[in-house]
């Protein structure tokens, strides 16, 4: 569980890195459509947030968020109060989950179809792959933009840390 929760810790602050940096940018930037699969950086967030908030409801055996994508996140205050409840919400049932509790498995059932049982472990490991991964297009955007991105690397996340 040790590595499950400094990874945890690690999305964390790179989530923090993220809203920090994009919370400079002008609403015109922050909104534009940058003809990427969620759109630019607003969607991406949302889409990030909303897919956090998936798994954990996954892992509590709770039904699907109400609204898809965080379609219902109008602005950038409200993607991250939606991110702060669900990181806690997180934190308290990963806190509750001993090293046994990683081979337990939930039943699956992804939009696109079909039904899949993962283990707590596959899933910790694709949810923090998920957000770096989109992450890393909000970087590219941020780029795009003309404005230098923060660094969200893992390797810096540990010499930070010291």
């Amino acid at each position: 569980m040790n590595e499950f929760l400094e990874l945890f810790d690690y999305n964390a602050w790179a989530n923090r890195t993220i809203f920090a940096a994009v919370a400079q940018l002008p609403d015109e930037q922050y909104f534009r459509d940058l003809k990427s699969s969620y759109g630019g950086i607003h969607g991406t967030l949302a889409h990030i947030v909303w897919a956090e908030q998936l798994w954990l409801h996954r892992w509590l055996g709770r039904p699907n968020p109400d609204v898809a994508q965080g379609r219902d996140l109008r602005a950038l205050r409200d993607v991250r109060a939606r991110w702060e409840e669900v990181e806690a919400a997180r934190g308290r049932f990963v806190a509750a989950l001993s090293d046994a509790g990683l081979d337990d498995t939930r039943l699956v059932k992804p939009s696109s179809g079909g039904e899949y049982v993962h283990s707590f472990r596959q899933m910790f490991r694709h949810f923090i792959n998920h957000s770096s991964y989109h992450r890393g297009q909000i970087v590219t955007f941020l780029r795009q933009l003309g404005v230098t991105p923060p660094s969200t690397d893992l390797i810096l996340y540990y010499r930070r840390r010291g």
